[in-house]
């Protein structure tokens, strides 16, 4: 199965992908994040792995607007363990190192580490960029926060391991198809919205009480900004239940005539490790 993710081998949606489907994936290796949702609707890819939250850095607000832009379904999710290494060039120590180089969710999930050594920190688009320029640029005064795997990849020295700031660093990765695939009704499932609401009084109230009415539970709410139109928002929830729930079906239906805008992002099974 050809999956489209961000960056190159050895990056974490590398891993994603490889722990969704080891025994078959074919990498679709793509620059930007925007590139795997184009990956997939051309037909290049049939999934893509998309980053939407970690569990110390919070949501990457970003790639909420990208599914909003482009149809594609939500048909999976996955909780992937982050563990981020410094990396350097074989023959490098830590007190060398004057800069490290990693994207910038790495580099908030190692933010006591990184403090601790007082380098300079420099951003990059993604953890294997970092970890390439290493090598390509024979960096001696320079680190990589990366993965295990990029150091094999990149023929890189590992200094240290197990510098995240808490051990439960995971990132929840969406599972991005062509189609959807709608859970059974009775399946362990999530639904992922997005909404616009009138500008009036209590209009978020309401609209969240047709999932508590129906004892439907809310397991994550964030607010976009809706362009155009200021100060007002569109607001992206994920709840327990699957489309194929008639409990769900009556909750959306109710929803959609208190909204300006409703879409489903899609029903999925839960991951639930």
């Amino acid at each position: 199965m050809r999956i489209a993710f961000l960056g190159q081998p050895g990056s974490h949606s590398e891993g994603s992908a490889l722990q969704y489907r080891q025994h078959d994936m074919e990498p679709v290796h793509c620059a930007s994040v925007e590139a795997i949702f184009i990956a997939v609707q051309e037909g290049l890819a049939e999934r893509a792995m998309l980053p939407i939250e970690n569990s110390l850095a919070g949501s990457i607000h970003s790639n909420y607007d990208l599914l909003l832009e482009y149809h594609l379904h939500i048909i999976g999710e996955l909780n992937y363990h982050v563990q981020n290494s410094l990396l350097a060039l074989p023959g490098v120590r830590v007190a060398d190192i004057k800069r490290v180089l990693s994207h910038p969710q790495p580099l908030a999930q190692c933010s006591n580490y990184l403090t601790q050594l007082g380098v300079e920190l420099e951003a990059t688009s993604d953890t294997t960029v970092g970890a390439r320029r290493l090598r390509a640029e024979n960096l001696w005064d320079a680190g990589a926060l990366a993965s295990r795997r990029a150091a094999e990849v990149y023929d890189l020295h590992i200094l240290a391991e197990g510098i995240d700031d808490d051990v439960e660093n995971y990132t929840r990765f969406l599972i991005l198809s062509r189609e959807a695939l709608i859970p059974a009704a009775d399946q362990q499932a999530k639904t992922s919205i997005v909404c616009s609401l009138p500008h009036l009084p209590g209009a978020l109230y309401q609209a969240v009480s047709v999932f508590a009415g129906r004892g439907i539970n809310l397991t994550k709410i964030e607010s976009r900004p809706l362009r155009g139109r200021r100060w007002e928002y569109f607001f992206y929830l994920d709840f327990a239940g699957s489309q194929a729930s008639p409990t769900v079906r009556a909750a959306l239906h109710e929803l959609a005539e208190l909204s300006t805008f409703l879409r489903v992002l899609g029903s999925y099974p839960q991951d639930l490790s």
